[in-house]
């Protein structure tokens, strides 16, 4: 059978495109999905994210090479192996990033892609809770609630970001990104709203246009004998055989593999920088230099307090109150199993003379030694602090011309002047928010950083050893003009026919916050292009 779309990716953007595309009964439409079905129900109750995040059966388990910039550590970079990618193992966090990103995009030659031009694209995915109509939709498909259980350690963060100056919010997501408050959260009546679960499930059984085929690992890109450069499907192995999918004549191959999958599959293709081709064993069918170059993250300085009020170390460490977790939520869906990754939102200026926002905390109840493992045995919370627009830049190449062979991740986090300033300022502030008057009566002591943390070089040296990723990889496939870029704004990558990227490797700036919802976004600008463009007359 031959398509009309073949679809690398049932996640954040995937599932998108899958469910626009197919609403066309004329098109026909392949998902091909490497993890297996979204049935675990871990995935469906919002903290756990505890339960999948490191589990092979849902999770990639990629690894980074040792980072000298974080004193030698190699970090654990999960993302989602399963229908919904990581939008089914992420922290349910609902954040946009900043209107100038995307004016930023714009202007860097990226015509279509500012705030004004993808503000309604946010609108359409989006069914929110209690959102301003001029800013939230209500009739998408992704539902966007407010946090369903809060803390009075909670509050006393907030109130001590207001004492740092930080004002006060209800929606982050609005006209001006700074200030303090709760996290929205892709969730619905306390059940995480995947991507999966809000684009393709409704469709899948009724569409008959539109095949989703799991533990579907794409292996490569198929071309035309008489056109090296022309697309015609995608090779794919499944249950130990080998399989290909190909396209009608004028279809397309749309990338939703992320940040590491989709470079990844054009490098085993023949589509990179040859030098890189050259030394994993692959012949260059096309020269793109910019093929798993620019790679950004979100890295978080992970800062750990034990106070006098219980958190939620106290109950999950408890079996009785443990019990008690998880009878609220199967009676009320309320209560700590309801949250996301976080709960306290703030996004603040961590000096004067800045025009928005560059760093931003995530609060948690609750503390351990890293996301997905054992609490800590004292009442503790996790202040988390991140640089939003870090300019340190890395990449991920393949090694081996074997798909099945992870890419060599290197990020080079805290590589540039700028990135560690930023970094010394995020630990100093908040460092300083438990010195507040709404902060400080509960505090006991500071667990992490821990020893004599007092000059400037002590607070880089403090983020080097206590940073991890928030896993938000992006830019890989960077769209743009310019010949480091890999797509064109219309996402078709450059030089290939037939073929386009649409997830967050195509940023070409890392958003300030988190990706999943700018994620979303990108797959339904892509849909948009790929129907105007089907439209035009051959």
């Amino acid at each position: 059978m031959s398509y009309d779309y073949i679809i690398i990716g049932a996640g954040s953007a995937g599932c998108v495109i899958a469910n626009r595309l197919s609403a066309d009964p004329n098109i026909r439409v392949l998902l091909l999905e490497a993890g297996g079905k979204d049935t675990n129900p871990w995935i469906h109750i919002p903290v756990g994210y505890f339960k999948t995040l490191h589990n092979p059966n849902t999770d990639w388990c990629y690894k980074t090479e040792p980072d000298p910039g974080l004193n030698g550590r190699a970090l654990d970079w999960p993302r989602g192996k399963t229908l919904g990618g990581s939008s089914s193992i992420n922290g349910l966090l609902y954040v946009r990033g900043q209107k100038e990103d995307y004016d930023r995009w714009a202007q860097l030659g990226n015509t279509g892609w500012s705030w004004d031009d993808v503000l309604p694209l946010f609108k359409r995915s989006e069914n929110h809770e209690d959102g301003d109509p001029e800013l939230h939709g209500k009739d998408g498909e992704l539902a966007v609630s407010l946090i369903r259980a809060k803390s009075k350690i909670s509050e006393a963060f907030i109130g001590a970001a207001v004492e740092m100056g930080v004002p006060r919010t209800d929606d982050y997501n609005g006209p001006d990104q700074e200030g303090a408050g709760y996290f929205h959260q892709t969730a619905r009546k306390g059940f995480r709203c995947s991507s999966a679960k809000a684009f393709l499930t409704p469709i899948k059984k009724t569409r008959q246009n539109l095949d989703v085929v799991t533990h579907a690992h794409t292996t490569g890109l198929v071309f035309a004998p008489d056109a090296p450069k022309q697309v015609t499907g995608v090779s794919y192995s499944r249950e130990g055989s080998s399989n290909r999918a190909m396209l009608k004549p004028g279809g397309e191959v749309i990338l939703s593999a992320g940040a590491i999958g989709s470079p990844q599959l054009l490098e085993v293709s023949g589509i990179g920088n040859p030098q890189v081709l050259s030394a994993a064993g692959i012949e260059a069918r096309h020269a793109l230099p910019g093929v798993g170059e620019h790679l950004q993250d979100h890295l978080q300085i992970r800062l750990v307090y034990e106070v006098n009020v219980p958190t939620l170390n106290d109950a999950i460490n408890n079996v009785l109150h443990r019990a008690a977790i998880g009878i609220e939520y199967g009676l009320r869906r309320t209560g700590p199993m309801s949250l996301g990754a976080s709960q306290v939102a703030i996004f603040a200026k961590s000096m004067q003379g800045l025009e928005t926002p560059d760093i931003q905390f995530h609060f948690q109840p609750l503390s351990a030694d890293k996301p997905g493992i054992e609490m800590h045995p004292f009442s503790g919370f996790t202040s988390s602090v991140c640089q939003l627009r870090p300019e340190s830049r890395g990449h991920i190449h393949v090694t081996s011309p074997d798909a099945q062979v992870y890419p060599k991740i290197v990020p080079n986090y805290l590589s540039t002047t700028g990135d560690q300033l930023c970094a010394i300022r995020a630990v100093k502030f908040a460092r300083a928010m438990t010195k507040t008057n709404a902060l400080a009566p509960y505090i006991v002591r500071e667990h992490v950083p821990s020893g004599k943390v007092e000059t400037d070089e002590d607070h880089l040296e403090a983020a080097r050893d206590m940073a991890q990723t928030i896993y938000h990889p992006t830019s890989t496939c960077k769209m743009g003009t310019d010949d480091r870029a890999v797509v064109d704004p219309r996402l078709r990558v450059h030089g290939i026919r037939g073929l386009r990227v649409a997830d967050a490797s195509v940023m070409p700036d890392i958003v300030s916050g988190n990706t999943n919802a700018p994620t979303i976004m990108i797959g339904e600008k892509c849909c948009d292009m790929v129907l105007e463009d089907r439209r035009k007359p051959s």
